[in-house]
């Protein structure tokens, strides 16, 4: 997976989040929230809080629970366990009357903008304002579309727009009543990756700006990164773990955490005298007991390659093929082994650098994107 982009509200290299402050109340509170659909069990035991502010995600595979949970905040789906509350306000308990979505000062930005085909870019946005006078609710619908850059498209109709400015437009929609609380589901999903990236920067920066807490939606690990003062990773229904996007690449709890953010290469060996010897070489295991067994995961940024004189291949890793991939080059290997066995891996250089295929190489791991798990 390539480095995640760098944006303006990014947490601190350490872990910390400078955006979030334990004293604050949050916006909004799941606690020990479970859902079954039929014999499947969709959540399960998931209390999570958002803070003013803050943007959260929820990451995940498909069928893991996410868009059910966000749903369940929302009132779109009726609360089967546990309660969900809002600015310290109980909005739902099971068994217990729920408020409904427009009793919940939120606002809903789903993957289709879902805007109405006949009205203009400014009464969709002015739709939710009713409660205003027909002055004010002018003054803040054209205030939020000079704030998403779509002034000029006021007068038009959505249709004539591109995905982007339909998402745009969706966001002022959702954000002109001022709500404390956003919830996100897929929203930039159906559009292609250079629309996906300027409209979910652009939506970033209204969010910050707004001052509402935001539970995002998302299958992309990297727009998760992107977007999030912290991720909630989640896997059957319940969240693997929780953290800043730092403490989830560079410090996962479990190999699931660290494949789920991109190709790894995985190997099997023993701690031998404090440390992991592995094909694609060693690195220091602390904590481990000697003759351990573990698996290795090895991100293929992690692997550097650099180019030796030739040499009998049987003896040599070497380089099967490479390729360009813009910022990056991908190379796949066949690494030699001490006892003689072959592995097949990749490794992600920086810039241009495309070796012939047969070329041998030397490898060295960088310790930081290596991850060692004992096995059970």
């Amino acid at each position: 997976m390539a480095t995640p982009s760098q944006h303006l509200f990014a947490p601190s290299q350490d872990g910390g989040d400078p955006n979030r402050s334990e004293a604050a109340e949050p916006v909004l509170s799941l606690k020990h929230i479970s859902h079954r659909f039929g014999d499947v069990q969709a959540v399960d035991d998931v209390s999570l809080d958002v803070l003013p502010g803050e943007v959260v995600c929820l990451l995940g595979p498909s069928g893991c629970g996410k868009s059910t949970l966000l749903r369940l905040a929302a009132g779109l789906e009726i609360l089967q366990v546990g309660e969900v509350e809002l600015e310290g306000r109980c909005v739902a308990r099971a068994d217990h009357p729920q408020a409904p979505p427009e009793q919940r000062n939120l606002g809903l930005m789903f993957q289709d903008s879902a805007l109405f085909p006949h009205l203009k870019v400014l009464d969709n946005v002015m739709f939710g304002l009713s409660h205003l006078s027909a002055t004010e609710r002018r003054r803040r619908a054209m205030a939020m579309l000079d704030n998403l850059g779509l002034t000029a498209h006021a007068d038009s109709y959505p249709h004539l727009l591109s995905g982007g400015q339909q998402q745009r437009v969706a966001l002022a929609r959702a954000l002109a009543p001022a709500p404390n609380l956003m919830l996100l589901d897929e929203p930039f999903s159906a559009l292609d990756a250079r629309l996906r990236e300027q409209t979910r920067d652009d939506t970033l920066h209204v969010l910050k700006n707004s001052g509402a807490g935001t539970l995002m939606v998302t299958h992309d690990p990297e727009e998760a990164m992107f977007m999030a003062d912290r991720i909630a990773l989640m896997r059957d229904g319940r969240i693997v773990q929780l953290g800043t996007p730092y403490e989830l690449y560079c410090h996962p709890a479990e190999p699931f955490v660290v494949r789920f953010f991109g190709e790894v290469n995985e190997v099997q060996a023993e701690v031998r005298e404090g440390r992991v010897h592995c094909a694609f070489g060693t690195v220091p295991a602390p904590g481990l007991d000697e003759g351990c067994p573990v698996r290795v995961l090895i991100r293929p940024e992690a692997v550097r390659v650099s180019l030796i004189g030739e040499a009998r291949l049987h003896q040599r890793s070497h380089v099967v093929v490479s390729r360009l991939l813009g910022r990056t080059s991908l190379l796949h290997l066949c690494v030699h082994g001490e006892d003689g066995r072959e592995f097949h891996g990749h490794s992600r250089m920086p810039g241009v650098f495309l070796p012939s295929p047969d070329q041998p190489v030397a490898l060295e791991l960088d310790p930081s994107q290596v991850f060692i798990y004992p096995i059970p």
